[in-house]
């Protein structure tokens, strides 16, 4: 579903970011939720070097994404995926148990996987010659290590994490994306079948394109 500049539910999102954030900001996963249930959203795209003073009042850290509904307002990519998910039973099951593992595995992706995760991130690319970042770093990888293999053990021959795709794998994929490089999803097989699955949909397709087609290189900072 194409962007539409017209409708009541709109995106913030930044206009640029370096190279390496290109396809890992997080307005990337209220995109693909509306991108699965073909529903138009518009782009508010800001400044991620001068953020707006205005932004902060919706936002107290100044990130993205931020969702307005119809002048219902949220911030935070789980409970605007949860704002989502609820207006359709594609993304949030109606069954009582269903909807309860949907939950369940939506909340783990943001709380038992996602925080390691973003410390890696942090060490590897701002502080890997930094010698507690190399102290910390082998003690980080085993413990996600140890979370990988009990989700691979956990997805199981299931082709997601309920049994069908729900917003849960939204959230648990733009996660498990960030583990990528560090080469620890190849090392769980059935995560990686998991994973590409997730990232072969085409809504995925079109929701990265959508964000990367966001960014201008104008609205970046001055050549050096």
């Amino acid at each position: 579903m194409p962007v539409n500049p017209n409708s009541q539910i709109e995106v913030t999102a930044f206009d640029w970011v370096p190279d390496f954030a290109r396809g890992y900001v997080r307005d990337l996963r209220p995109r693909w939720a509306c991108e699965e249930i073909g529903l138009d959203y518009a782009e508010h795209l800001i400044s991620a070097i001068n953020r707006p003073a205005d932004h902060f009042l919706f936002q107290p850290w100044g990130q993205v994404p931020v969702l307005n509904d119809g002048g219902i307002r949220l911030f935070e990519s789980g409970a605007i995926l949860l704002h989502l998910a609820e207006k359709d039973a594609r993304l949030m099951p109606r069954d009582a148990q269903a909807r309860a593992n949907t939950l369940a595995w939506l909340f783990a992706a943001y709380n038992s996987v996602e925080p390691m995760l973003f410390e890696l991130g942090n060490v590897d690319l701002f502080a890997a010659e930094e010698e507690w970042a190399k102290l910390r770093r082998p003690s980080l990888i085993e413990f996600i290590q140890g979370r990988l293999g009990r989700l691979n053990d956990a997805i199981g021959d299931k082709a997601y994490l309920t049994g069908e795709f729900t917003v849960a794998d939204i959230a648990m994929a733009t996660v498990l994306r960030e583990a990528v490089e560090a080469g620890l999803i190849a090392e769980q097989p059935r995560l990686q079948a998991y994973l590409d699955r997730c990232l072969a949909r085409p809504a995925f397709q079109r929701a990265m394109d959508a964000q990367l087609a966001a960014f201008s290189e104008e609205a970046g900072p001055p050549a050096a």
